[in-house]
């Protein structure tokens, strides 16, 4: 783990909350906790490739609690409907009762998605984050893409391999008093 995710938040790493976020699958077998945590780790690797003054403690917190919305999204309920255009808000509230938030962490979580939810992040961190949550959704897809396309070779090699033991069977040499 980056040194400067547990400089700024043990407190939301060792959190009850944070803790259930490893039983909430997000991005197929990427828990909410291992994407959130990858993204506070990317967006602090970004910010200190920018080299401009940035707020290290809120854009590690903000990029922590972003997907803070604590439920399962692919569970079939009324009240997930259109999780991406509302789960910013379930996420800053469900922070906010937790944990003291600047202005910053705020605009971070709230504004995350953008842009498919506007307004435009306000704040250096949260385009940071948002950036860096671009980045993690496309590589947690594509890890869940390639162990689907590892899983339906090794599925493939394996049925090739049973048609290959019927076939030799089949073609086997019978003696004069074996039966077909």
């Amino acid at each position: 783990m980056d040194p400067v995710v547990s400089r700024y938040a043990q407190d939301i790493l060792d959190s009850e909350e944070m803790q259930l976020e490893k039983q909430i699958p997000h991005h197929g077998k990427v828990s909410c906790f291992e994407h959130s945590l990858a993204v506070a780790e990317t967006a602090a690797a970004i910010a200190r490739k920018l080299k401009k003054p940035i707020d290290m403690a809120s854009l590690v917190r903000g990029a922590l609690l972003h997907d803070f919305y604590l439920y399962d999204w692919h569970v079939a309920d009324p009240s997930h409907r259109l999780h991406g255009l509302f789960h910013a808000e379930k996420a800053l509230r469900n922070a906010e009762k937790r944990f003291r938030l600047n202005e910053i962490e705020k605009d971070i979580i709230r504004k995350h998605m953008f842009p498919l939810n506007l307004p435009f992040p306000l704040y250096p961190e949260s385009w940071i984050v948002t950036l860096a949550d671009k980045i993690c959704t496309w590589r947690d897809f594509k890890k869940n893409r390639a162990e689907k396309k590892a899983l339906r070779a090794e599925k493939k090699a394996q049925k090739n391999a049973r048609r290959k033991k019927e076939k030799d069977a089949r073609e086997k040499p019978r003696g004069k008093n074996e039966r077909p």
